[in-house]
């Protein structure tokens, strides 16, 4: 079931919502919490019920491990648990992967499993592996079983994050006042859901169009339509994951739960390593906490290692392919540059430090997003090819970067119009700051009109991670 689709908005999430507080009052806590548990595998079984024993055992199979982790700290139990973890992601996410680079190298013909990926696998896979290292290094509580499975399978993250830590979360399912119906968190919810909402049905989706016309497009682009399509997709997926985010913790508000911020305006990031820090930030803590100082972080002089260590396995993390590989190396290489940089002690203007980071994180998305590397290679080569560059129309037919704009040009003016009204109103943290009166109308504005293009839902981007 999507966030942006007519039957999580006018059915599911309000039955949800009315089950959990009506429990809550009548019978209690316990009461809601399990309902929600409920609720939330309904949310993941509509799309493929095939995929909840998976999920079940998944979650079954690691808190068994931490109760023994709790009793006895172990590092033979911890290896198996994360062994069985990552045995389980791979088999799911890169079987065929392996057995078409053993076919490429041997010159084999095993035949590959087309292995569907159960949505979410590894958004709850890095979370019950993050819990099982927290519990072995003796940082968690004894947590209920229903405790446990409301954290794991809580619907706002489960499909695409953001990725949860039980120290944020688990202590919410304790407090009274969260099974109690919160008009302050009520009307955040509605605000930070429906800007997640515009992000991504009227901003990524409407980018969509023209990143996926460039990226699927022969060699013998135009320089524009290169850079076009390339910056187009740069912006889709920040609106796309960013837009699932909040409406994620808008959802979470909604049942009065803090979800985390995973976004902070990161392409205003001035160098690699602070847009690290801005993108995807639950993921990054992950690297950060459970692989970059397990190997070692900056101790013993392995500091530049560790880091290209950490974003290659990043990188594959993503995807089962070479180019998100590659992506992991580029961003590993970037951060490198960027601590090499630093001892030197040289300082360039911002405006400069500013595009060198876009530019090169725009570069590095090409290869996220293509087929294969010579897809890439050919958006690139574009990209720098001067001799292509024309104006529209120029050649006798319209480029496809003009047709992006000619399709729907009101579309596009509101489109803006709402970016700069999101600049100025949305301040999520400074809303009681702004009108009020205004701050509702344009929220209003902007979920009647998201509202009204519900008709062409689109999955979210991150759904294939």
């Amino acid at each position: 079931m999507l966030f942006n689709s007519y039957e999580f908005i006018l059915l599911y999430l309000p039955l949800t919502l009315l089950g959990y507080f009506q429990l809550a009052k009548r019978y209690g806590a316990s009461a809601a919490k399990n309902f929600l548990v409920l609720a939330s595998l309904v949310f993941y079984s509509y799309w493929d019920i095939s995929n909840l024993p998976l999920l079940l055992v998944s979650a079954a199979v690691n808190y068994c491990v931490a109760r023994l982790l709790s009793v006895k700290r172990s590092g033979l139990v911890l290896a198996a648990g994360v062994a069985f973890d990552l045995a389980f992601l791979a088999y799911f996410k890169y079987t065929d992967f392996i057995l078409t680079n053993i076919n490429t190298l041997c010159g084999t013909a095993l035949p590959l499993q087309n292995i569907v990926l159960p949505l979410g696998i590894s958004f709850f896979t890095f979370t019950q592996t993050a819990y099982l290292v927290d519990v072995y290094r003796g940082e968690t509580k004894g947590y209920s079983g229903s405790d446990y499975l409301l954290f794991v399978t809580l619907f706002p993250h489960l499909i695409a994050g953001p990725i949860l830590y039980h120290k944020d979360m688990i202590p919410q399912f304790s407090k009274a006042e969260n099974y109690r119906l919160d008009y302050k968190n009520l009307m955040y919810g509605i605000t930070w859901f429906t800007v997640g909402l515009f992000k991504k049905v009227i901003i990524a989706d409407k980018l969509a169009v023209f990143a996926n016309e460039v990226f699927e497009a022969p060699a013998g682009l135009a320089m524009l339509d290169a850079w076009g399509g390339s910056l187009a997709y740069t912006l889709q997926l920040y609106f796309d994951f960013s837009g699932y985010s909040e409406m994620a913790i808008g959802l979470g508000l909604l049942f009065n739960f803090q979800l985390p911020i995973n976004f902070n305006l990161p392409y205003r990031a001035c160098s690699i390593i602070d847009f690290w820090r801005r993108w995807h930030m639950t993921l990054s803590a992950f690297l950060k906490n459970y692989l970059y100082i397990p190997l070692g972080g900056n101790r013993n002089g392995h500091h530049l290692r560790n880091i290209m260590i950490t974003m290659l396995l990043g990188g594959l993390w993503h995807g089962a392919g070479w180019t998100f590989i590659f992506w992991g190396f580029l961003h590993g290489l970037y951060i490198c540059i960027n601590h090499l940089w630093r001892r030197t002690g040289v300082k360039l203007p911002t405006a400069v430090n500013w595009l060198l980071t876009f530019n090169a994180v725009n570069i590095a998305w090409i290869f996220f997003r293509a087929e294969n590397f010579s897809k890439a290679m050919n958006i690139i080569k574009a990209m720098t090819d001067i001799g292509s560059f024309c104006l529209p129309y120029s050649k006798g037919t319209p480029l496809p970067f003009t047709n992006f704009f000619k399709l729907d040009l009101g579309n596009l003016f509101f489109v803006l119009g709402m970016i700069l009204l999101s600049v100025i109103y949305f301040d999520l943290k400074n809303v009681e700051k702004r009108n009020f009166y205004l701050s509702v109308a344009m929220i209003f504005i902007a979920f009647f009109y998201s509202f009204l293009y519900l008709s062409r839902v689109t999955e979210f981007l991150y759904f294939q991670f």
